[in-house]
């Protein structure tokens, strides 16, 4: 029978290679998608590489993006500080619109190498607020890439598949080292230096590491 091919948005943080890992152990054919959009923290793409390559014949591929040509995010604008403390409301650290055009490449990459799924690992439970991980703009997304491509048009739509988007950090992490992943692998920090050492008061620091204390795990992450 033949394998379902599947692209995976692969970052380097610890979501995205839980997700990777489920799909690989699902038996497809995995195609590893990163992005280099100018990111603050570029060690990310270094974690992504080696996630990738922990997966017997996964297909890994960095794009190359310029978002910090509109900015708007401390992410991409050094001159917008990363937040260390809880804000409310859609914080800083969201990219404009990152999610779609991940997405919208990712769907692209999908109809030149036949692959049926992207798989992506937004979460709606213990996120921070980006509108572009809850479930209305998957089902949107998924319209869209029906009727938006050759294959969505030949009847045969790439299905967007999120795994983990009703599961708790806590829940996600026990999933992850029940398949075998080592999460020292990956960087999920904010602002990591280039060697991947964590600030461990960012937000996404903050999420990581409460996660790893609710799975009563013991937490692989380097922080300063």
């Amino acid at each position: 029978m033949k394998r379902v091919r599947a692209i995976v948005l692969t970052s380097g943080g610890l979501d995205s290679a839980t997700v990777l890992a489920m799909a690989h152990r699902s038996g497809r054919q995995c195609y590893a998608l990163s992005f280099d959009y100018g990111q603050r923290h570029r060690s990310e793409l270094a974690a992504a590489a080696r996630v990738a390559g922990a997966f017997e014949g996964t297909v890994h591929k960095t794009v190359a993006l310029d978002l910090r040509g509109i900015g708007g995010s401390a992410l991409t604008d050094d001159a917008i500080e990363v937040p260390t403390q809880p804000t409310s409301g859609i914080p800083v650290t969201y990219v404009p619109a990152r999610n779609t055009v991940f997405l919208s490449i990712a769907l692209g990459w999908a109809e030149v190498v036949g692959a049926q799924e992207i798989h992506l690992g937004v979460n709606a439970v213990d996120y921070s607020g980006y509108p572009d991980c809850r479930p209305a703009f998957i089902e949107a997304f998924g319209n869209l890439a029906a009727v938006a491509t050759k294959a969505g048009v030949e009847g045969n739509p790439v299905k967007i598949c999120t795994p983990i988007i009703d599961m708790t950090k806590a829940e996600i992490i026990s999933a992850g080292v029940e398949l075998g992943l080592d999460y020292s692998m990956t960087v999920s920090c904010y602002q990591a230096t280039e060697s991947g050492v964590a600030c461990g008061v960012c937000d996404s620091c903050r999420l990581r590491a409460q996660g790893f204390l609710d799975a009563g795990i013991k937490d692989p992450t380097h922080y300063v």
